[in-house]
């Protein structure tokens, strides 16, 4: 049996196969039959795996807590990609954009400087993606707020960081459970414990 049975597709079906020198941030929208949420990182392209409730249930929480406290010039998006550069095109769980962001109706990405905050909800999958990874990538394009958001106890717990401009790198701010209070980039209140009575 191929390995393409094994994922469901014909025998014939050609896997991608990178060009020389990985593939780019523009090759992700002309790749045909990748799958939902594909990100590139480093010239490659990542698949991720199905995601848990937790996942999806904190994704909503922030989402929808994040949309009701942002002022006007900013808006919320949910799993949309941001191209660093050239080889680097991750699609963050959920972002805070400057209002205006959106380009038109097929866009398909946003820049680095359209985003306020970028949000990793950890995967068993993601967990050196997320923590190691695209913190320092983040960083390096200049997002000044990144939120890395794990799981304990079914609970989420969320740690903020704020780019340092003196080192380029971020600096922690603060690590919340049961309640996210943050006064920057705009006053925030979320009751992580919702999450549980969502169940």
């Amino acid at each position: 049996m191929s390995a393409a049975r094994d994922y469901g597709l014909d025998d014939d079906y050609q896997w991608p196969r990178p060009p020389q020198g990985g593939w780019t941030a523009d090759d992700l929208d002309r790749l045909p039959n990748l799958p939902p949420h594909t990100e590139l990182i480093d010239g490659s392209l990542v698949f991720v795996s199905p995601q848990t409730f937790f996942h999806m249930r904190t994704l909503r929480l922030l989402e929808a807590a994040l949309l009701k406290q942002a002022p006007d010039e900013f808006d919320v998006y949910r799993e949309f990609t941001v191209t660093l550069d050239k080889h680097n095109r991750p699609e963050p769980d959920v972002l805070v954009v400057r209002a205006g962001a959106d380009t038109g109706p097929r866009t398909t990405r946003l820049l680095p400087d359209d985003v306020v905050v970028a949000i990793e909800v950890v995967s068993e999958d993601s967990v050196a993606r997320d923590r190691e990874m695209k913190p320092l990538k983040y960083a390096k394009a200049g997002i000044r707020h990144f939120w890395r958001v794990e799981e304990n106890d079914g609970l989420p717990v969320v740690y903020v960081y704020e780019l340092d401009p003196a080192t380029a790198a971020y600096t922690p701010t603060g690590i919340f459970h049961d309640k996210l209070e943050v006064t920057v980039p705009f006053p925030v209140e979320i009751d992580l414990t919702a999450i549980d009575r969502r169940r």
